[in-house]
């Protein structure tokens, strides 16, 4: 399957999940129609997984070397981590949030589509450049989910009432993603040394990846010390964000990082 299906794959996936979203939130007391909501998000991850798969399998590589590609497995992450916390803390609005964002990562990509060849040049070509991209992805998922209930707080906290489970669930998420993220910078130091010689070149890319993990440190360690206080760590996971964004493919667009070999192939 090629990326030729993607926009039909993408139509599918966005009303299996608007329709699945809207019978789970809706359905008030009626059990099966909410479980019915659940099984249609889940087919919806379930299509999305179908479409990465057969990509892989049709180039011959894992579907993680442009920046389209990596959106791709962003859109599969975000729902998947929005079920998985479902499941654990039965936030209806945050499962709603995460498909939300899924569906806009899924617009980007049809708005900008790319030509997939199926080579990849011999550095990417090392056994560490699956679980790297995949563990950093995933990582980001979590993280931007932590940022999304980050923008909520704020609102609460400016225009309503504050729910404390609003940053409880923040921690949990950033906790996990960061543990993920710091896996992703050890994968990518071992990648680099096998590839380059060298673990650590203070590369564009490796600058804004220790900038974006420093961030999200600085959360942990004010909310440790400080658990009272909940307006600066929310303002820190929405600025942290940015940040994480710049170093995913913010940095494709920075003089700096011209012969960066982490800049995303477009196509």
């Amino acid at each position: 399957m090629t990326w030729i299906y993607f926009p039909y794959i993408a139509l599918i996936t966005a009303i299996l999940w608007l329709v699945g979203s809207i019978f789970h939130n809706f359905s008030q007391n009626r059990k099966a129609m909410a479980r019915l909501g659940l099984i249609l998000i889940f087919a919806g991850v379930a299509v999305l997984a179908f479409f990465i798969a057969m990509m892989w399998v049709h180039l011959g590589r894992p579907p993680m070397r442009t920046l389209g590609e990596t959106r791709l497995w962003y859109s599969f992450f975000l729902p998947f981590i929005g079920l998985l916390t479902y499941t654990r803390w039965k936030y209806k609005w945050f499962l709603s949030y995460s498909l939300c964002l899924a569906i806009i990562f899924l617009i980007i990509n049809y708005l900008n589509p790319e030509t997939h060849d199926k080579t990849l040049m011999p550095a990417l070509q090392s056994p560490w450049f699956v679980p790297h991209v995949i563990v950093y992805i995933f990582a980001y998922a979590l993280l931007a989910a932590s940022s999304l209930i980050a923008v909520k707080g704020l609102y609460q906290m400016y225009f309503s009432e504050f729910d404390m489970n609003v940053i409880r669930l923040a921690d949990n998420l950033v906790y996990i993603g960061f543990a993920f993220l710091t896996f992703g910078l050890l994968f990518g130091a071992l990648w680099a040394k096998e590839a380059w010689g060298h673990y650590w070149t203070w590369d564009p890319k490796e600058t804004w990846a220790f900038l974006t993990w420093m961030g999200y440190l600085i959360f942990m360690h004010y909310r440790y010390y400080h658990p009272d206080k909940i307006k600066i760590p929310l303002w820190t996971l929405a600025l942290a964000f940015i940040v994480l964004l710049i170093a995913w493919f913010g940095i494709n667009y920075l003089p700096s990082a011209a012969n960066s070999v982490h800049v995303y192939s477009r196509g």
